[in-house]
């Protein structure tokens, strides 16, 4: 079985129903609040990608494990995200714009940040290129369209919009699970024997990453829920959207550059929802 006839329309699938839970107005909070948009845009966008880079200097991964690091780190927020923060009492308003805007500002992103990184893992003898066009155009097709659909949908048709999305929405993390378990039967071996060295430096990212949202939120004098929005979206990306771009044969065509976005899928929701758990209770 070819996964990546599974992750696309996963990814699709994903995108669409975090479309249904958008409004035009989630992009325009920054005008609002721009002091926590900011602060939750940097630590996704340029503190995020900087730290796993950091991450797979110092533990010295495999170059293509390195490219896989970095490409879940400049990944857009996972939707997920809007539901833990409403789970942590965290500024739903908050996650749901940051994930909007984050979803469309990583269209260009992403292109800039893994040419750079792949360049630089070529320097260590690793044959990989990327298709920037063709980058480019699978985001924006299973991305940024699924992502208006949704929006155009909502805004035309609220109630078909509110019963697709109950419905989508009890679907879309058990696809995410079922996609980490076709790529984990399919590349157990590398995984198993890989899983200690690539599951301490994902471990790692996650809390860095949520830590780094705490410290950045806090610097910009941001209330608790604040705080705790910016954690949960920092420390939680689009697992899938690394997955379709790492496993695509228009693009990397490669599992193996998926298998960190298959861990990190694991242990972002272990993490945190014990993360959750211990702000529910406080």
């Amino acid at each position: 079985m070819n996964a990546v006839w599974i992750v696309l329309p996963i990814l699709t699938l994903l995108m669409f129903e975090l479309g249904l839970t958008l409004r035009v107005a989630d992009f325009k909070l920054f005008r609002q609040r721009p002091r926590p948009i900011v602060a939750g845009l940097v630590g996704q966008l340029v503190f995020l990608p900087l730290l796993a880079f950091a991450i797979g200097l110092v533990f010295k991964l495999d170059p293509l494990f390195f490219i896989g690091l970095v490409l879940i780190a400049c990944s857009p927020g996972g939707s997920s995200s809007n539901i833990f923060s409403m789970i942590a009492k965290g500024d739903v308003a908050l996650s749901v714009s940051l994930t909007a805007l984050s979803s469309v500002i990583t269209l260009f992103t992403i292109p800039v940040i893994m040419d750079f990184t792949t360049r630089y893992a070529g320097n260590a003898g690793v044959d990989v290129h990327l298709p920037v066009g063709s980058l480019i155009v699978q985001n924006v097709l299973l991305m940024l369209v699924p992502i208006l659909a949704g929006i155009g949908i909502k805004r035309r048709f609220p109630v078909v919009a509110g019963k697709l999305h109950a419905l989508l929405s009890k679907i879309a993390f058990p696809a995410l699970i079922f996609l980490a378990a076709v790529f984990f039967i399919q590349h157990r071996e590398t995984i198993v024997e890989q899983f200690g060295k690539l599951g301490l430096c994902v471990t790692v990212l996650i809390l860095s990453a949520m830590g780094g949202g705490a410290l950045l939120a806090k610097a910009m004098r941001l209330n608790r829920q604040e705080v705790r929005t910016l954690v949960i979206e920092i420390g939680m990306q689009n697992a899938a959207q690394s997955i379709a771009v790492a496993s695509s044969p228009f693009i990397f065509n490669n599992d193996i550059i998926a298998i960190p976005a298959i861990i990190y899928a694991l242990m972002m929701n272990v993490i945190l929802l014990i993360y959750v758990g211990i702000v529910k209770r406080k």
